[in-house]
């Protein structure tokens, strides 16, 4: 026993020595173990039902703790860790559970385990204090033939490559001990033989089995097959404790336990008469286990004692870089500390900056999850007509719309972009867990704060509550920015809606009677309005244009026109230079100047032709009337809320010749048609957005469709929404990267450093 003891001390030391190779406090190590640590004094239990296990374990412990039976007692792992406390009496039991400890008796703690193995199939953990037991981790597993001893509960307990294996086997089966399934088992996680101890159980019971006691007897003299050779084998009864225990007086005894374990041996050596003496009874048992842990010791050892040569080495080359004087005051450690905070910047920087490690998945998170979850928001199912037809009604209330369903829509729009609230948050918590990854890695990839566990601790404690705070900054930022979307809807598409009734009740579309034929009507006068301007455009474009062109394929146009300005209503002469390979339109107050003052993205517009008495409203109508085809065209964003040109929405242009204007609307046609814009030939004059009586009266006599109205409605506003959501996803990470990554960048740093005082 006093073996194991020694054994015991040097197992901590070396778990110890492991936990600082692997730069590990070795408080906090000891303090959160788990419960089936890998060290050296773990004993798995393996046989069939029957074989006696709990009853070798009890042995072990020196009192009758574990349930025993025939037929299967113990149907669950039940795991023990025994401590020797050699000031209790050898009748006392302490059981500890959670830091409080209790005296409890042998039959009590035996019942309550039986009652809790009727119950469950749980694994039972117990810490026992005892004088009578060596300091081990006993693991009392089911017989293998039962249904839980599956194969991931073996490896689970046996597959730790410093665990003791028990093979338990009773004498009557000792002649087919080849054919063992324990045996077996533990032949595959130990082939060499270097941690299996075999005991043979129940040798009274085989007394006048002479062929089973000729089998036991060639077993422990390394006699038997070739696969039993490399084992120590011991035999035992098993029962000693449980007579003991028994024993009338044996209370008042101390000396009970080692008369009945000397009174096995005994028995054993009368039945197994040409056995060795040193391999019968229980204390043969502790030493063959004593034997296999410091096998197991001599083995490790080796490449422990390396580790620390190479750890010490290390320490003592960093000492001399640092100098030993510096260590022993208060500013040298002030020093250390802030050199591994420059060194923990660097590291952390590279993952940021460079993409090291983690850093990667921060821009992974912009760019592919959260414009997917923008993407994946059902926009089909709000936009349906008849879920429209829902909102607009419960908006309106008892008293329906008159002129246009603005706040039902706009109640549509909030709904639909309340969803993008979700995809924010969940790449705020993205980016949060990435952060938390990159610094848990980057302390990690620090030497020096390897070699200072608790300062490591501190580092990764401030830097984690840092971007903590950072994170709900964050999320107030991107909740605000959808808050302030919803908060502002632009009034053009209900504006739209009014003109495009006053349209539809001036012209009948939606009249089934008259429509074809006051179509027809309107369809021959633009006929003929068109091939009259056709003839006039023909002759003036046989004149020739002064427009200039330059570029390998002719793609620079540049000419004169005539610019609007928005604040006087004036027109003004400017030199215009058109790039159709990138798509921009920009323009110079004087043709010798070489800095734009102005440049239109001709990729987000539409082109329409404008009337000249649009343009000019001062005229009389008769001047109006003698006037020839309109020189006037304007540039428009597709957007309605976007602008064209610096703070307008539409640049107003003419051109000086009607040639002029052919050629550079079929130039700015080009490219604004490749790019998805729209080019309309000859708008219709405006209808004003205020509607005298007459045109309602009008509106109220014409026939309108509501349902085909508010799917066009419907349209128009979920064409807005997109728009919205894709500035959104364009927005929100960078208010991210704003409160979170530079943040943490920055701030995170400081209060680092801050932090050493």
């Amino acid at each position: 026993m006093e073996a194991i003891e020694e054994l015991s001390e040097l197992s901590e030391s070396m778990r110890q020595a492991a936990a600082v190779l692997a730069d590990e406090d070795v408080d906090q190590t000891s303090s959160s173990s788990s419960k089936r640590s890998s060290t050296f004094l773990n004993v798995v239990t393996l046989g069939n039902v029957g074989a006696g296990k709990s009853a070798i374990l009890n042995s072990l412990i020196g009192h009758p703790i574990l349930p025993t039976g025939e037929n299967g007692a113990t149907r669950a792992p039940i795991s023990i860790n025994l401590a020797r406390d050699s000031t209790l009496s050898t009748k006392s039991i302490i059981l500890q559970i959670d830091n409080k400890s209790q005296q409890v008796s042998a039959s009590a703690l035996r019942h309550s385990l039986q009652d809790r193995l009727s119950k469950g199939r749980d694994e039972i953990y117990l810490k026992v204090h005892t004088s009578t037991a060596p300091s081990l981790k006993l693991i009392d597993l089911p017989g293998l033939e039962q249904r839980i001893m599956d194969s991931s509960m073996l490896s689970e307990h046996a597959e730790h490559n410093d665990a003791i294996l028990l093979v338990i086997v009773p004498a009557a089966q000792a002649p087919e001990i080849s054919s063992s399934r324990a045996l077996r088992i533990a032949k595959e996680y130990d082939q060499e033989g270097t941690r299996t101890v075999g005991i043979i159980s129940k040798v009274d019971q085989a007394v006048s089995n002479s062929k089973a006691l000729a089998a036991v007897q060639a077993l422990l003299l390394n006699q038997g097959p070739p696969k039993t050779s490399d084992i120590p084998w011991v035999a035992l009864i098993g029962q000693s404790v449980s007579i003991a225990s028994s024993q009338p007086g044996s209370d008042s005894s101390d000396n009970s336990l080692e008369t009945a374990w000397r009174a096995e041996s005994e028995s054993l050596k009368s039945i197994l008469t040409g056995a060795p003496r040193n391999k019968l009874g229980r204390v043969a048992l502790v030493d063959a286990l004593a034997g296999q842990i410091c096998n197991r010791i001599k083995l490790r050892l080796p490449n422990l004692l390396s580790g620390l040569q190479g750890k010490s080495e290390i320490i003592q080359d960093e000492l001399a870089r640092l100098g030993e004087e510096m260590i022993g005051s208060t500013e040298g450690t002030r020093a250390v500390a802030l050199e591994l905070c420059r060194e923990f910047e660097d590291k952390f920087l590279q993952h940021i900056m460079g993409g090291e490690g983690n850093g990667w998945k921060i821009v992974a998170c912009f760019e592919g999850s959260f414009p997917n979850r923008i993407k994946q928001l059902p926009l089909d199912k709000h936009f349906e007509i008849n879920n429209v037809k829902r909102v607009v009604l419960e908006s309106d209330g008892y008293q329906p719309y008159l002129i246009s369903p603005e706040k039902g829509l706009r109640s549509l729009i909030k709904g639909v972009l309340e969803l993008a609230k979700e995809p924010s948050r969940l790449c705020v918590d993205e980016v949060h867990r990435v952060l938390m990854d990159i610094v848990s890695a980057t302390a990690n990839a620090t030497p020096g704060l390897g070699r200072y566990a608790p300062f490591k601790r501190e580092v990764v404690q401030i830097a984690s509550a840092a971007l903590d705070s950072f994170k709900k900054e964050s999320m107030k930022m991107v909740i605000a920015l959808v808050d302030m979307e919803r908060a502002f809807v632009p009034p053009q598409h209900f504006i739209r809606l009014v003109q495009r009734r006053a349209f539809i009740s001036k012209s009948g579309e939606t009249s089934p009677q008259t429509g074809e034929q006051e179509s027809e009507g309107i369809f021959r006068k633009i006929k003929n309005k068109l091939s009259k301007q056709e003839k006039e455009a023909t002759k003036d474009v046989q004149e020739g244009s002064g427009l200039k062109t330059a570029g390998p394929g002719g793609e620079i146009t540049a000419g004169f026109l005539l610019k609007k300005s928005g604040k006087t209503n004036e027109w003004g002469r400017r030199w215009f230079v058109l790039n159709e390979k990138t798509g921009k339109l920009g323009y110079t107050k004087k043709q010798e100047e070489r800095h734009f003052r102005g440049v239109i993205t001709l990729e987000e517009c539409n082109i329409e032709e404008v009337a000249d008495d649009e343009d000019d409203s001062s005229k009389s109508s008769k001047d109006k009337k003698g006037k020839g085809p309109s020189l006037v065209f304007k540039i428009i964003s597709r957007v309605p809320y976007k602008t064209v040109l610096k703070a307008y929405s539409a640049v107003i242009l003419k051109a000086e010749s009607l040639a002029d204007k052919t050629e550079w609307l079929e130039k700015l046609s080009n490219v604004v048609e490749s790019k998805g814009g729209q080019v309309k030939v000859e708008s219709s004059p405006p209808i004003k957005q205020s509607l005298s009586d007459s045109s309602l009266d009008t509106m109220a006599r014409k026939p309108i469709d509501p349902v085909e109205e508010l799917r066009w409605m419907s349209q128009e506003v979920r064409g807005y929404v997109e728009a919205v959501l894709n500035s959104l996803a364009a927005n929100i990470p960078k208010a991210i990267v704003l409160c979170q990554v530079e943040k943490a960048k920055e701030d995170m740093l400081i209060q680092l450093y801050s932090s050493v005082r």
